[in-house]
């Protein structure tokens, strides 16, 4: 019999597909413009996630110049990047920041 995968397994796959990965990543930061604090939480697992898919924590620190040990405790649950840190994180993911206009103004 077929062992069927984990949602984590799936997810995980799909985002190793780069357009896949940044709509991910997009939807996240929409639900992040309410600016709580749970939709923080959901950014630094999309994040985590991404990494994941692209090789792990270490591939990623190794590209963005950021420390192993630091990268994992940004992107845990307890993690608040700084402004730096988000940046060269999406830039290692191969995706760049951009700032558009609201549509609620």
């Amino acid at each position: 019999m077929v062992r069927s995968k984990n949602y984590n397994q799936l997810l995980v796959e799909s985002l190793k597909d780069r357009k896949e990965a940044l709509a991910y990543l997009n939807a996240a930061l929409e639900e992040c413009k309410d600016g709580s604090e749970e939709s923080q939480k959901l950014l630094l697992i999309a994040l985590k996630n991404i990494a994941q898919a692209q090789g792990g924590i270490s591939e990623l620190a190794e590209r963005s110049g950021l420390g192993r040990e630091s990268l994992y405790k940004t992107l845990s649950k307890r993690g608040n990047p700084k402004l730096t840190t988000l940046t060269a994180l999406v830039n290692a993911m191969g995706f760049d920041l951009k700032v558009s206009l609201s549509s609620k103004r």
